[in-house]
């Protein structure tokens, strides 16, 4: 186990000590392993590209809404949209998962809204069994 000194024959020994170097190796990769589950939380959506012309709206379409005082409501298609509180509003996402599975969903909510409330929109509907949620906007150029 010679490392820098003097071999039998008198010479230098010319060998690199790579244990430090696997050592550090072996770190960096339990902690990129550890880390990168924590990375990939998220809510699955499928958002369509620039390019694209919006998206074909069937008239029984269930949207949520969330005005700018924070208000809830749920409207299908032609129907008007109810106001409901978060759990009426959980009960009936819950019904319409189980009454229609695999129907989509649209959020629509105000712009000056924080973020954290519309991404508790979009798991509530995602945890009630919806699969596709989308998110309404209104289209570049557009006047409000």
């Amino acid at each position: 186990m010679g490392m820098s000194g003097p071999s039998r024959d008198g010479g230098m020994m010319a060998e690199i000590n790579v244990t430090p170097f696997v050592d550090v190796m072996l770190v960096l990769l339990i902690i990129f392993m550890v880390t990168t589950p924590m990375m990939t939380t998220g809510v699955d959506i499928d958002l369509p590209s620039a390019n694209t012309p919006p998206a074909e709206v069937s008239g029984d379409q269930l949207v949520i809404s969330m005005a700018k005082d924070g208000s809830l409501s749920l409207g299908r298609g032609s129907d008007p949209a109810q106001p409901l509180t978060r759990e009426q509003l959980e009960a009936n996402l819950l019904e319409e998962g189980k009454q229609h599975p695999g129907q989509a969903v649209f959020v629509q909510a105000d712009g000056t809204l924080p973020y954290q409330d519309v991404m508790t929109l979009l798991e509530l509907a995602k945890q009630s069994g919806i699969p596709k949620v989308g998110l309404v906007t209104q289209p570049a150029g557009a006047k409000k």
